[in-house]
């Protein structure tokens, strides 16, 4: 008995029912005829020219626009942008097209064009508020842009082979694409391993999948994976110039295959003045180093007689290889990149996406906005720069004029209402990489006159009995003695944790915070402070809100009150 032949079966499909050929022969006759679209270009029709056979004389049109059962902002709308994004993303880790991976995600370019549409449309709402009034079914624009594209023209099909070898072909536009398409590892391994099969069977194809292997090869090798991360001198000083003279290697058998290195003890004074530039200011210094050194001596002992007698062992500086200071700067790099990325007061440039922190009045390098909810103080701000900076000692002198100049219009404002001001800043963690700013807390004209005795007793009480600094630097106090408004810049340090209360535009209280661990988490220190001035309740000076998306309603309210005040409108009338 043989098996049938393929050709003798006809095509049935999954769960249909069987039909006698009595009944099929009381059926309309099926209308096999072939039809275009009107702006599609239909690849079976292009391959059956392709193939030399003729083309039907009468094409049925179809209607441009395809009716979808779905509007704009349905329960199915995340679901599709979820599934849009996933396609640039999908696209970007792999390195193919975005056409390509969306064929497979969404099954055809119509339906991804579609929700590039339905994108387009929550963008433009967003933008325009409430009063927008736009479209609620995809009209099919994206998709004859695209066809126009492919150079296909409204009510323009081709009726000759010799028009259609003027249109790119499908077809031969999406086997180009998945040759050229790049593979990952294991692909590029499955690849290889039938390559070497063949050559050891002597196959006719040994050298055509030779040649595929060595392309994917050279394409794997080109293309831009995301994985790696690319770093210069201007990204991490620690890879600036040479180290030669300030190290030796290692020649030993561990050392010679690990790169390690060592600190060289006969360094001229230019290598040491390099180095010094090189390592200055770095996040731990040196009590960090030495907390390495001792790490790696496993006979270490906590008391003076070995330290005594190791000194010139545990002086000495620990120095990385090659290797472990690139990976160092690639995690600190990528550290780096998670924070902005996540960050509610940055404005995202790649993205053109704002703060997610509602703007109430924006300078050239300072914006103002308002307080996580709930808020200490009625009708508080927050006085943020627009490049993400560590603390406010880090800001320029732009900046800072702007800066001050948030803080005069806003005193003024709440003098207009009848009430005091007092500014804070909070930079306690600054291994955090918080975005700096400045927080805007209003307070009864009574309450204003004590306020420092209040943050005086705070600060006194809240840190260690013995510290290394001072627990109270009055920048106030050198404001008037002369050193005006550049006080706070000149006494405290940016690489020091620290707290600074401002009760005139000029100065107030500082206090370098020497242990993070006995300070308030958060916001919570000031909060508490003026918590209990003002008698708010326990759970409200307890909860620290976050920024949401979606628009704050306090935001017209303070905008009515703060127009009268408002320094920025200078900048835009000009």
């Amino acid at each position: 008995m043989e098996e049938p032949s393929p050709l003798d079966i006809d095509y049935t499909q999954k769960c249909a029912r069987k039909r006698s050929e009595s009944k099929t022969s009381r059926l309309p006759k099926a209308d096999f005829q072939l039809k275009i679209h009107e702006n599609e270009l239909n690849k079976h029709h292009l391959q059956d020219l392709a193939d030399g056979k003729e083309v039907p004389e009468e094409v049925t049109v179809e209607a441009a626009q395809r009716e979808v059962d779905y509007h704009f902002g349905d329960s199915g709308a995340q679901w599709r942008m979820t599934k849009l994004k996933g396609v640039y993303r999908r696209a970007e880790e792999t390195g193919r097209s975005i056409d390509d991976v969306a064929e497979e995600q969404f099954g055809d370019l119509r339906t991804f064009d579609n929700a590039r549409e339905e994108q387009t449309e929550f963008d433009r709402r967003a933008t325009y508020g409430e009063g927008y009034v736009g479209k609620e079914k995809p009209s099919g624009e994206l998709f004859e842009e695209r066809k126009l594209d492919l150079g296909l023209r409204k009510g323009n099909q081709p009726t000759n082979n010799d028009q259609i070898n003027d249109i790119p072909h499908a077809i031969e536009i999406e086997a180009l694409a998945a040759t050229t398409a790049p593979l990952d590892q294991t692909a590029l391994n499955r690849l290889k391993a039938q390559m070497l099969k063949a050559k050891v069977r002597g196959s006719s194809d040994a050298a055509a999948l030779e040649a595929e292997y060595n392309n994917a090869v050279a394409s794997f090798a080109n293309r831009k994976r995301p994985d790696v991360v690319v770093l210069g001198a201007m990204d991490n000083r620690m890879l600036a110039g040479s180290r030669e003279g300030e190290i030796t290697a290692i020649d030993n058998k561990r050392g010679r295959e690990r790169g390690l290195v060592e600190e060289n003890e006969d360094m001229s004074i230019d290598d040491m003045v390099k180095q010094e530039r090189r390592t200055r200011n770095q996040v731990g210094g040196d009590g960090q180093r030495f907390a390495e050194r001792i790490a790696k001596d496993p006979k270490f002992d906590n008391n003076l007689e070995y330290m005594d007698e190791n000194a010139n062992k545990l002086a000495k500086r620990l120095q990385k290889s090659e290797i472990n200071l690139k990976n160092t700067a690639v995690t600190d790099f990528q550290k780096m990149s998670r924070i902005l990325d996540n960050c509610p007061l940055c404005y995202h440039e790649d993205t053109d996406t704002p703060p997610v922190a509602p703007v109430v009045s924006l300078a050239t390098r300072v914006y103002l906005t308002l307080p996580t909810e709930p808020e200490i103080s009625d009708g508080g701000a927050c006085i943020i720069p627009v490049q993400h900076r560590g603390n406010l000692l880090e800001c320029d002198d732009d900046e800072w004029e702007e800066i001050r100049n948030f803080m005069k219009s806003l005193t003024r404002m709440y003098h207009d209402q009848g009430r005091d001001v007092v500014f804070y800043e909070n930079a306690a963690v600054p291994q955090r990489k918080k975005h700096a700013g400045m927080e805007v807390a209003p307070l009864p004209y009574s309450l204003g006159k004590t306020a420092p005795a209040f943050f005086k007793e705070a600060i006194l009480t809240s840190d260690e009995e013995w510290t290394q600094h001072k627990k109270l630097i009055n920048t106030l106090a050198k404001a008037k003695q002369g050193a005006g408004k550049l006080a706070f810049r000149r006494t405290l340090a940016k690489e020091m944790p620290y707290f600074h209360v401002w009760f005139e535009i000029d100065g107030g209280l500082g206090h370098i915070v020497e242990d993070a661990n006995r300070w308030p988490k958060g916001d919570l220190f000031a909060r508490e402070i003026i918590g209990g001035m003002l008698d708010v309740a326990p759970d409200v000076i307890k909860r620290q809100g976050r920024w949401n998306k979606g628009g704050d309603r306090r935001v017209e309210g303070f905008r009515q009150r703060w127009r009268k005040f408002d320094w920025t409108t200078v900048l835009t009338d000009g």
